[in-house]
């Protein structure tokens, strides 16, 4: 703030007073008039300090300007310099948050990564596990038939033939790991077309009879459901989904049992289940059954032979066409599967 000094205020004052005197002086040497001589004195002074007065207020008016414009402008770098660090701290907010989401984006690919492993070394348990049976029955009956076997044609015959069902096993695990990889890794590639699933249904029933009848386990599917019913779908996967439930009732199922195939209306889908009176599952196995390589009674699986990915891969084929399939079971009594499809828009027959 500027201001007007002291000394220069006194020095205009008494600079004042002794022009005031000179001029009272010479009015009054030649005015012999002392009445006009006061008379003009009273307008000199009261001039002067008119002029005065302006002369100060101005300056006093002008020095509260000045301060207020440097209060603006010092307010103005304040706020400047508020902002530039608020904007700092922001920066310096979205820096810790991006390193944040940077360390936890690599903690998450830490754990994936391990996860994978764990995956990787199970998966190759698995696979060793699944093919080391086959090569070593296959491995057992060659050195028989080395051995002798071979000039006894009931024994030759006998183990040719498990050597061919050893070798189906193997040639039907590679399959379901080239499928079960297939799905896993989004490279399979639906087809969808319009489809009788009744006339699906069937032709799984009538491959499977044999097995089925092996296990003295009988397929049943209503006659009630002669009725076409059109479904928008891949038809083989479906076909492969239909026969890895019925394949897998019939391994579970008990010696007289019976596996129902039931389809049901939902609106613009059908519900097809498939429901057995076997062995069924324990509650706590239900979670992990659609889990590869996962067996509820390992040595019945093994037995009955199977990959131990057929319920996984059902799992995929059903989750690639966006329908949902859900599980329900009491240990004892048996199990149910089921699995929505959408209907095809025309439904003409």
């Amino acid at each position: 703030m500027q201001i007007i000094s002291s000394k220069k205020v006194n020095l205009l004052i008494t600079l004042s007073s002794a022009i005031i005197i000179l001029i009272e002086f010479l009015l009054y040497t030649y005015i012999e008039d002392k009445a006009l001589v006061l008379f003009m004195s009273m307008i000199l002074l009261c001039s002067f300090m008119f002029v005065m007065s302006r002369y100060l207020i101005r300056r006093f008016l002008y020095s509260k300007i000045r301060m207020l414009y440097k209060t603006i402008h010092d307010t103005q770098f304040i706020d400047r310099e508020f902002v530039d660090k608020v904007k700092t701290i922001d920066i310096l907010d979205e820096a810790e948050k991006e390193v944040r989401e940077w360390s936890e984006g690599r903690g998450s690919l830490l754990m994936q990564m391990k996860r994978q492993e764990e995956y990787r070394k199970e998966f190759i348990g698995n696979v060793s596990h699944e093919l080391k049976t086959p090569i070593f029955n296959i491995q057992g009956y060659i050195l028989t038939l080395l051995d002798g076997g071979l000039e006894d044609e009931n024994i030759n015959r006998s183990y040719l033939e498990r050597t061919e069902k050893s070798i189906n096993r193997m040639i039907g695990i590679v399959k379901d790991l080239e499928s079960i990889s297939k799905l896993e890794y989004g490279e399979l590639k639906l087809l969808p077309e319009r489809f009788n699933i009744i006339e699906t249904i069937n032709e799984v029933v009538e491959m499977q009879e044999m097995r089925a009848q092996k296990h003295n386990i009988k397929i049943i599917f209503p006659q009630s459901h002669s009725m076409p019913k059109y479904v928008e779908a891949d038809k083989k996967e479906i076909f492969q989904a239909l026969v890895n439930l019925v394949v897998n009732s019939i391994k579970y199922g008990k010696q007289g049992g019976k596996t129902h195939i039931e389809v049901m209306d939902m609106d613009n889908k059908l519900l097809i289940e498939v429901r057995d009176n076997g062995i069924g599952i324990e509650k706590d196995n239900l979670p992990r059954i659609f889990e590869r390589f996962y067996r509820v009674d390992k040595s019945r699986s093994r037995n009955m032979g199977g990959s131990g990915l057929g319920l996984a891969i059902v799992k995929h084929i059903i989750d690639a066409h966006e329908q949902s399939i859900n599980v329900s079971s009491t240990y004892g009594e048996g199990t149910s599967f089921t699995f929505t499809l959408n209907k095809a828009i025309n439904t003409k027959a």
